[in-house]
């Protein structure tokens, strides 16, 4: 069996196919992974039988380093991480220095392409926001980078010294805030949203013809907040297959 790996900035994902159960997943947060009380018993439910391992990570070379080395003890196996490369599967990359790309952006591109059969825009919404077109021709027509809804309510609680979110807001809200948690989460909600609907603007004028694909933490509602698009969780871990073929 195959065990495909996401290692991002908040959670490490997972998933092998099963023949008996179908699709086995599972996460953990990332952070766990370089905690000095990390133990390996954190994988124990990896199965005996796993005979590849393919990763995507974007949190470090120690992080790698950890993953490689249980590789190595517990089935005897050489890690296979992704690299973000000048051309692959068919997509080609704009950056004029392909390592400078993080690897998440670029297999959910290999992903978004080869499941679109062609012009995709791939939206990732975790830690950050990333947004990327690739056209018909497999060419990367560039994206963009925003801080994701996490990284927006720590960002200002940080360097805000009077800001102070001491009420969580569960649900969804746009209308002005009364209070100031109220105020700052329904701001960044009021955010998000903006981002979902300039870009539905933007690919109307600019890429009509583009499948939307949308994933991450945050992907669910973003899909939900633009009304058009698929929201395809796995999506990274369905590039692995085209970066590491």
């Amino acid at each position: 069996m195959i065990l495909d790996i996401d290692i991002g900035n908040s959670f490490l994902k997972w998933r092998y196919a099963c023949p008996q159960r179908g699709w086995v997943r599972g996460r953990l947060l990332s952070r766990q992974l370089e905690a000095a009380q990390f133990q390996a018993a954190e994988f124990d439910c990896w199965p005996d039988d796993i005979s590849r391992v393919r990763v995507a990570c974007v949190a470090g070379a120690p992080v790698e380093a950890l993953i490689a080395d249980y590789c190595r003890q517990r089935w005897s196996l050489v890690a296979e991480f992704a690299r973000v490369q000048e051309q692959q599967a068919g997509v080609r990359n704009s950056y004029a220095d392909p390592s400078r790309m993080g690897v998440d952006r670029w297999v959910a591109m290999l992903a978004g392409y080869r499941q679109a059969g062609g012009e995709v825009c791939v939206v990732d919404c975790g830690s950050a926001i990333t947004i990327d077109f690739v056209g018909a021709d497999g060419a990367h027509r560039g994206g963009y980078i925003v801080p994701g809804v996490r990284l927006m309510v720590s960002s200002l609680l940080v360097n805000t010294a009077r800001v102070i979110a001491d009420q969580a807001v569960e649900e969804f809200d746009l209308t002005p805030g009364t209070h100031t948690s109220a105020a700052v989460f329904h701001g960044i909600n009021f955010v998000f949203d903006a981002i979902a609907q300039r870009l539905l603007v933007q690919l109307e004028s600019d890429y009509p013809g583009a499948a939307l694909l949308i994933t991450g933490g945050d992907g669910e509602l973003f899909a939900r907040l633009a009304a058009k698009g698929e929201y395809c969780p796995d999506l990274v871990l369905d590039g692995l297959h085209w970066a590491l073929k």
